[in-house]
């Protein structure tokens, strides 16, 4: 991998971690140890925090450079860490790992202004080629965050009776039994059914359903 040398003064990068479980925070003290290694750079961590809240009166405490977050933790959601934040450390570049897979959620994550969003279960490799980028005040989104977020705004386009039909197909309702429960004809039901596979761009009921289990795009149970 390519070294990359941020122009700096000799003082370190000023980190929070804010993460409730113990193996991620371990995880990112690795990580930083890598990367100052890759990228001729001195971290270091000034707080620790395990809930929301405590994230938000660490970064106010320190004013760090960096804040590694994830956005589902206990005691704040993760835009309203993110808003706090942006108005008591502007300056602080935040990283959020996150195992989300709900395109409301990411796209609600980008919205608030994080300036690098990561999958957890992404490689480490990913994180440090780009925090060069971040801390110069670039961003990046992982592209299956992208790819979700598009997902996401594809699933905004449903009408409501569409989704409904959605819903009914992943259960596995015939189009007459759809149409029986709905007090609709077959024939309106299979319209239903075609315009909502060509809005999500899938070609047969077995595509359909996979997209729809895979991108959260029916209703909870």
């Amino acid at each position: 991998m390519k070294r990359v040398q941020i122009p700096t003064d000799s003082s370190a990068v000023r980190v929070v971690v804010a993460d409730d479980h113990a193996i991620i925070q371990d995880a990112v003290r690795s990580l930083l140890v890598q990367a100052g290694a890759q990228l001729l750079m001195r971290f270091e961590i000034c707080a620790i925090a395990p809930d929301g809240l405590a994230a938000i009166a660490q970064v106010k405490a320190h004013r760090p450079d960096l804040l590694f977050l994830d956005i589902s933790m206990p005691l704040a959601s993760g835009a309203e860490i993110i808003h706090d934040i942006r108005r008591w450390s502007p300056a602080t570049r935040i990283v959020v790992f996150t195992g989300i897979t709900s395109p409301g959620l990411v796209a609600s994550t980008v919205e608030a202004g994080v300036d690098g969003l990561f999958s957890k279960g992404g490689a480490t490799t990913a994180m440090i080629d780009k925090l060069p980028l971040i801390l110069r005040g670039g961003r990046f989104i992982a592209p299956e965050f992208e790819a979700m977020i598009a997902a996401g705004r594809q699933a905004a386009t449903l009408t409501d009776r569409e989704r409904q039909i959605l819903n009914m197909v992943v259960a596995g309702k015939t189009n007459k039994e759809m149409a029986q429960m709905l007090n609709i004809s077959p024939k309106t039901v299979d319209k239903h059914r075609s315009s909502l596979m060509t809005k999500l761009d899938v070609h047969s009921a077995a595509q359909l359903m996979m997209r729809a289990l895979k991108d959260g795009l029916i209703d909870p149970t």
